[in-house]
């Protein structure tokens, strides 16, 4: 009967994580989430029933809150997933990402550290803090090659650089104070209760209500995608059987570019909610200029994983893309409110261009 607290859990990858651990361990759960616009506390409806699940509006920057948490709840694990985590709104606004991303995880990283020196040696060695990264700190791929765990950092964008400082500071509390951490970089995930600003959800909506669906440059930049749920799954198996102090990447071995990712949903869309008048969805499409600083490929290597721990994931991309635009047809009362009061569609980042 593990105690986590997991942070962001009210973000789309902690949410998931959140709605794996409450249905299938007999774990309780303590969410912390500071709820900014992408945090949606109905995305755990179904968790929230359980009285294994405990919510706490904070920020992890307030380490007063931290302390308070960490006391009362006796964790056995933290899983860092609090981040701002939109590239394109890291260019409008680094300072956000600074301040979450660095100086959260700080503050967190304190937190749990002075909690785990009150702990018995028993708990200390079983404890673990458990930091969830991004692929995007290892910088562009060429056409060929792999992310691996050991592959050089070179972080492009005020996002993954952020992230990048962060893997560094929650790595330096293992090696200097002895913390007992396991970081985790993912390829790019995808699936239900995604914040509409990303790629998928964007062009699903837009296509709903047959606006143009926007495509970055030419729309050949190559991106891994992962299965959220599968994403999941590989995190709750890193935090309780990883290796201290080791790094695990996590992919989906779904490499597509994002004309092809478009192309896909509009495909599943011609079938599923027909255009009429035989139009198709793909005469949506609408090539617009590049993002700033656009890395070109992301591909992760996830043999360690597979070798050390046993993971693969499950859900290839045609059936996990189904699943997506179905989740999102079915769906409209979580969404329509972020389109009625947070997110329109908009573009962003455009700022430095």
């Amino acid at each position: 009967m593990k105690k986590f607290i997991v942070t962001g859990g009210a973000g789309f990858i902690g949410s998931a994580v959140i709605r794996y651990l409450i249905a299938n361990t007999g774990a309780s759960v303590l969410n912390i989430d500071k709820l900014t616009y992408a945090g949606n506390l109905s995305s755990l409806a179904e968790a929230s029933q359980s009285e294994r699940y405990t919510f706490m509006h904070a920020d992890i920057c307030d380490t007063a809150a931290l302390d308070q948490a960490f006391a009362a709840f006796q964790p056995d694990a933290v899983m860092n997933l609090a981040a701002e985590s939109h590239v394109d709104r890291s260019i409008d606004a680094p300072a956000d990402f600074i301040e979450t991303n660095i100086v959260g995880t700080y503050s967190l990283l304190q937190a749990a550290r002075k909690y785990w020196k009150t702990l018995i040696s028993e708990r200390q060695s079983t404890f673990r803090f458990h930091h969830i990264s991004t692929d995007e700190v290892y910088g562009s791929l060429g056409k060929s090659g792999l992310f691996t765990e050991t592959t050089a950092y070179d972080p492009r964008s005020p996002y993954s650089s952020s992230k990048a400082a962060s893997d560094h500071l929650v790595k330096a509390w293992f090696y200097t104070y002895g913390l007992p951490v396991v970081v985790t970089h993912c390829s790019n995930n995808y699936g239900p209760y995604q914040f509409p600003e990303k790629l998928i959800p964007l062009v699903i909506l837009k296509a709903l209500d047959e606006k143009p669906l926007p495509i970055f440059g030419k729309g050949d930049n190559v991106r891994d995608w992962l299965y959220v749920d599968d994403h999941a799954e590989a995190l709750v198996l890193a935090v309780e059987k990883g290796i201290i102090g080791q790094t695990y990447n996590i992919g989906g071995n779904n490499e597509y570019t994002n004309l092809q990712v478009v192309e896909a949903i509009c495909t599943v869309l011609d079938e599923v909610r027909p255009r009429g008048n035989g139009a198709t969805y793909k005469q949506l499409i609408e090539f617009v200029g590049d993002r700033a600083g656009h890395d070109k490929r992301y591909a992760i290597d996830a043999t360690k994983i597979k070798q050390r721990l046993g993971w693969q994931p499950s859900e290839n991309f045609a059936a996990g893309i189904r699943k997506t635009v179905q989740w999102y047809l079915q769906n409209p009362d979580w969404w329509q409110p972020i389109q009625a009061s947070k997110y329109h569609g908009q573009r962003l980042g455009v700022k430095e261009q």
